[in-house]
């Protein structure tokens, strides 16, 4: 078992997960969503994400080997940071996952960047 590290994620960019330097941005419109895939159900107890500009964010989850079926995990406004990025840690109850959906809701401006996105927890290596 694989305890308190970063959970590797799925479908995203390997650059967007290392560097605040790189960035997703959206085409101007809301809601946005970004959706991270495990390559298994893994337990999870805090998410994270480091953006640009975002108003309101919902996070939510899903069990499923598709990504469908999503349940809310967390849904926060988010302080604006003058020419600063937001750093958001969400302690949460443990939960499971094998995708995770961040739904961009609302924003300070008509576009804005997600540097990146981290989930702690734990995975079976079975």
């Amino acid at each position: 078992m694989v305890t308190d590290r970063k959970l590797q994620l799925r479908g995203l960019s390997s650059s967007l997960c290392r560097s605040s330097k790189t960035f997703w941005t959206t085409t101007g419109m809301f809601p946005q969503e970004l959706i991270i895939g495990f390559p298994k159900c893994v337990k999870i107890s805090k998410v994270g994400i480091q953006c640009y500009l975002v108003r309101t964010l919902r996070i939510e989850k899903s069990t499923s080997k598709d990504p469908v079926g999503f349940e809310q995990c967390i849904e926060k406004d988010l302080q604006h940071r003058e020419g600063q990025l937001q750093m958001e840690e969400f302690p949460l109850p443990e939960f499971q996952a094998t995708y995770l959906r961040f739904i961009i809701k609302s924003a300070f401006d008509h576009f804005v960047s997600v540097h990146r996105v981290m989930a702690e927890g734990t995975a079976d290596n079975t």
